[in-house]
């Protein structure tokens, strides 16, 4: 199988840097490690367990980014702090209440946003070995190996970035069960994790066409394998095909957890083999299920796995879909209505699109969803979250 290059393996050869003044009016730098692609901050100060937190507020919400030298545990109790601070301000009264769903999308990204670029300002040093030199610091050192690989010298990540990784390896090395495999993926750093479990349970239950087992199948995007998992399970030769060294590594890496290898072959690409003339009984797609304009696309490999700058993946899967198509075989497109809920994509597009790419819906298998937050009344997104449904669509050639 493939070795896991880290997710750090995505970023640029020639290495940012964060600069300071020491104490002693010294200049001094570090690499900067952003796993989400955040560039380094213009401004940076030192910032230790005398800072106040009303004071670190002013100084990152003015653009003013703060090191940390001081005690951890005091930097997780300032980190706790200033998203207090932070949700009284984007909490208060008088505000107008949005107008409509799409709004109310917009004004949640707006604050997810703001929440990302003041609390992760909050930065923490790095030895190379992925240690903390700080006092009462948590051995992160195989979280940050696993994350970002070997690294050359000392640098300088987010304090919020740290506990992400840090949730991140213990996922992966828990793995999130799926009863649909009847065993746990694992998830790697920065792969989107198979916890909307209802998804799966489609692929896993939806009829086979007769041209998947003479002719295999594809899961295009297969970013964690477990769609790929679940077909090979049900007795088909597997392409998984994805465009990031992690999600392959990922999927490669649960494959072999599983005993899958020989059923599935992995390979990097964009939606489809790169050999034209193959043909397929099946492919699957689960694309992100939320549409975007390019002007605000996803910001981290995360939310890519969710929002879909103006619907691409989408619309290429359905316009190349039908020239690879084997005779008799599908395209399943797992799909929530979740956009169309928010008015950000009228059902009009999709069945556009589908008849634009020569295609016809042969069937579509509908499930609820089971998430938590589908019932939590306080979500400003609570009746898009309540009527949404999540289906499979089988199409195949018009």
């Amino acid at each position: 199988m493939q070795p896991d290059p880290g997710s750090d393996a995505r970023l640029p050869a020639v290495r940012p840097a964060v600069h300071w003044t020491a104490d002693d009016g010294r200049p001094q730098q570090a690499d900067w490690r952003s796993l989400a692609g955040h560039p380094p901050p213009a401004r940076l100060q030192l910032a230790d367990d005398r800072l106040p937190a009303d004071v670190a507020y002013r100084l990152l919400d003015g653009g003013t980014a703060l090191l940390w030298r001081g005690d951890y545990p005091n930097a997780r109790h300032l980190l706790q702090a200033l998203g207090r601070r932070l949700d009284k301000r984007l909490a208060r009264p008088g505000q107008p209440a949005p107008a409509t769903l799409a709004d109310a999308f917009a004004a949640q990204r707006a604050a997810q946003a703001r929440r990302a670029r003041l609390l992760g300002g909050l930065l923490l040093p790095f030895d190379a070995d992925h240690g903390l030199p700080l006092r009462r610091s948590p051995d992160v050192r195989a979280a940050g190996l696993q994350a970002h690989g070997p690294v050359p010298a000392h640098y300088v990540q987010s304090l919020r970035e740290l506990l992400g990784l840090v949730g991140a390896f213990e996922w992966r090395r828990k793995g999130v069960p799926v009863p649909a495999l009847g065993a746990a993926i694992h998830p790697h750093h920065g792969v989107f994790s198979p916890i909307r479990g209802e998804y799966v349970d489609l692929v896993a239950q939806a009829p086979l066409p007769a041209a998947a087992l003479a002719h295999g199948a594809v899961d295009v995007g297969c970013g964690t394998g477990v769609l790929a998992a679940v077909l090979a399970r049900r007795g088909l030769n597997v392409l998984a095909i994805d465009l990031s060294p992690a999600a392959l590594a990922c999927t490669a890496d649960n494959l072999q957890r599983l005993g899958l290898q020989r059923p599935v072959r992995v390979q990097q690409g964009d939606l489809f083999p790169a050999d034209a003339t193959l043909r397929f009984g099946l492919l699957v797609c689960n694309p992100p299920w939320v549409p975007l304009s390019t002007q605000a696309a996803a910001g981290s490999a995360l939310e890519a796995a969710v929002y879909d700058p103006d619907s691409r993946m989408l619309r290429g899967f359905l316009a190349g879909l039908r020239e690879r198509l084997a005779p008799g075989g599908e395209g399943w497109l797992i799909l929530s209505d979740l956009a169309e809920h928010l008015g950000l994509r009228p059902r009009a597009d999709l069945a556009r699109w589908i008849a634009e790419a020569g295609l016809q819906v042969l069937g579509r298998i509908d499930t609820r969803p089971r998430h938590g937050r589908a019932a939590d009344a306080t979500d400003p997104l609570h009746a898009a979250r309540a009527a949404e449904l999540t289906s499979l669509w089988r199409l195949g050639a018009a």
